[in-house]
């Protein structure tokens, strides 16, 4: 049981607690992205994020994600992740529904992303959290190990 106060803030990619837990969920990726990893990288620069939440429990970051903008009504969720003992506590989907508050504040109507094909609780999140299987966008409209999500944010 994890006792104290999860603390969530809104930043930029600028922010260090920010920048430690990418470092942490790139050495993650890589794993399973294996020898495809350099082509997720290059689409998950840092430099273009300027809506970022930062999870902090008992003041130490622990969680992130972000997102970017994809078109004039349409956000994409970038960069989540949860240190490995906090979850199943609920912070990431919290850190979901931050953004999507933050977007629709910004005027954004939807909400896509992408995520792998064998990141099971990742899929259970987007899920869970009312996001619906879209057809594959972007770079990521012949890769095989990926799956897209969306959602209107009413």
């Amino acid at each position: 049981m994890m006792k104290g106060i999860f603390v969530f803030k809104r930043t930029n990619s600028d922010n260090n607690s920010f920048i430690s837990l990418v470092k942490e969920l790139d050495d993650y990726l890589t794993g399973i992205n294996g020898e495809d990893d350099s082509f997720f990288r290059q689409f998950n620069s840092m430099d273009e994020l300027q809506c970022v939440i930062v999870c902090y429990h008992n003041e130490k970051p622990v969680a992130c994600g972000a997102f970017k903008i994809f078109n004039k009504t349409t956000v994409e969720l970038k960069r989540m992740y949860v240190k490995h003992e906090c979850r199943g506590k609920g912070v990431a989907t919290k850190i979901v529904t931050e953004l999507e508050i933050w977007a629709k504040e910004l005027g954004y109507k939807t909400a896509i992303l992408e995520t792998s094909t064998i990141m099971n609780d990742a899929l259970t999140l987007y899920k869970k959290n009312e996001y619906q299987v879209i057809s594959n966008y972007g770079q990521y409209k012949n890769v095989k190990t990926s799956v897209c999500f969306g959602k209107e944010l009413n």
